[in-house]
């Protein structure tokens, strides 16, 4: 009740641009690149034709991973509201997108990639932590922190995928028992280094599958393949659209 008097009083805006309607305005719905078949069936990366596995797929130990849009224009825009501004409510929008698009096994519980001590004395929260929470109310899946940092690996947005790799070799371990099944939730997904050292730990903690969803995806360009290939602009099918209020 107190979340739709907030709503009434000071009502939400386009996440994207933060001037239209919620939770995405027209324009922002139309310059969306939702992330489609033809597809990577591993790890969902946009191809031309559907393939098994991909030259961008993760490493090892994720079993698939699926993001609803690539990470341009409005859902950047989106979390960087969320990862910058403190803007949680953005958190609850993009759950819905994931939980739309999502075709990944049925998992035990919902967990996310944690931040550092210092990231999160400086946001005063973890982004990743707010998505997973809203998707697992998308879901009705169990939340649970599963996951600890234990090495600060600093920034790591500039570096190679090898480097990244390198660099977070051994930087999670788990904080407690692990389910069988688990998706790991975090905002963005770039080399899958991060997604994959935490994999990890959780796989030695027990864990069989490790499925991850994200908010947006960085993608390669791919070349023309006629009518119906990648990108493609505006929602998929199914997708809410503006004025849909997420559950």
């Amino acid at each position: 009740m107190l979340a739709r008097a907030l709503d009434v009083v000071f009502p939400r805006r386009c996440a994207g641009c933060g001037g239209g309607p919620w939770p995405f305005c027209q324009t922002c719905v139309r310059a969306l690149e939702a992330i489609e078949p033809p597809w990577c069936a591993r790890c969902g990366a946009p191809s031309v034709l559907e393939v098994p596995r991909c030259r961008d797929c993760p490493p090892p130990p994720i079993a698939t991973v699926r993001a609803p849009f690539r990470y341009e224009g409005p859902a950047r825009e989106a979390i960087h509201r969320l990862k910058f501004t403190g803007w949680r409510d953005v958190a609850a929008a993009l759950a819905s997108a994931i939980a739309a698009c999502d075709d990944q096994a049925p998992v035990d519980a919902i967990t996310w990639v944690p931040l550092s001590r210092r990231r999160l004395a400086e946001r005063g929260y973890d982004q990743a932590r707010a998505l997973a929470v809203a998707l697992a109310s998308e879901t009705g899946t169990p939340v649970a922190r599963l996951l600890r940092r234990t090495i600060a690996t600093g920034p790591q947005a500039r570096r190679p995928g090898s480097d990244r790799r390198l660099a977070m070799r051994g930087a999670f371990s788990a904080s407690r028992e692990v389910p069988a099944r688990v998706l790991l939730v975090d905002d963005v997904l770039t080399t899958g280094a991060t997604a994959a050292a935490c994999a990890e730990a959780l796989v030695a903690a027990g864990a069989r599958e490790v499925h991850v969803s994200v908010a947006a995806r960085a993608v390669r360009a791919l070349p023309p393949a006629g009518r119906g290939a990648y990108p493609r602009v505006g929602p998929r099918p199914g997708l809410w659209l503006p004025g849909d209020h997420p559950r």
